[in-house]
């Protein structure tokens, strides 16, 4: 009995500081991860997988192949979190990794004959992006036309050169800021700006026909 109250005790011990840690800032929980606390990465890897798994997997097209690079970003991730600038955002330093490690992924690809894209086919998960699909309030009808719309849509963002895809997905998918793209992708404001101007025209022009 007594080892039992024991172990009881134990575990709320451990489970109190990962209460505790749900509650901080990116950079804070870097901060505690760097004074020896192990489960604030945990945290952080928490916090970030399944919307950097999104993301890369709309980049590049291969959920499997997604899931190795999430963990390779996390591994840099790991390795170099000493490194990161607290005056910064924590997302910013992270998405950027992230979006080497598929850039680097689509040069691969084009030396090898397979198509490059793949059709995008998973639902969007729209709590971190401004393009939402589902709605309760909406009737049966309303949600198919929906969910076609989504399809094309998929299809479109995966017809779209690398370069405007990138920031395509970041602005319409993602809803990050014109500055945020820019510290991810390591261009300039105006080139950010000129990318997605392009890529939204191409995109119009795709999905266009699609929907007739």
């Amino acid at each position: 009995m007594a080892d039992r109250v024991e172990a009881r005790r134990r575990r709320g011990v451990e489970l109190q500081p990962r209460r505790e840690l749900r509650e901080l800032e990116d950079a804070q929980l870097v901060e505690k991860y760097l004074e020896g606390q192990h489960h604030a990465f945990q945290e952080l890897a928490d916090r970030y997988h399944d919307r950097l798994l999104n993301f890369i997997y709309r980049t590049i097209g291969d959920r499997d192949r997604s899931e190795d690079l999430v963990q390779e970003t996390f591994v840099r991730v790991y390795r170099h979190l000493h490194r990161f600038d607290p005056t910064k955002k924590f997302s910013t330093w992270i998405y950027t990794i992230a979006s080497n490690l598929a850039k680097n992924e689509l040069r691969n690809r084009s030396r090898n004959p397979m198509v490059l894209f793949q059709a995008i086919k998973k639902n969007w998960d729209a709590d971190h992006r401004p393009l939402q699909w589902e709605d309760s309030s909406y009737s049966p009808d309303d949600l198919f036309r929906k969910r076609h719309l989504r399809e094309k849509v998929e299809e479109a963002v995966a017809q779209l050169p690398e370069h405007h895809r990138v920031v395509f997905v970041l602005r319409e998918m993602e809803g990050k800021t014109y500055e945020e793209i820019s510290e991810i992708t390591g261009v300039t404001l105006g080139t950010v700006k000129s990318r997605l101007n392009r890529a939204r025209n191409k995109f119009a022009q795709i999905i266009a026909p699609m929907l007739e």
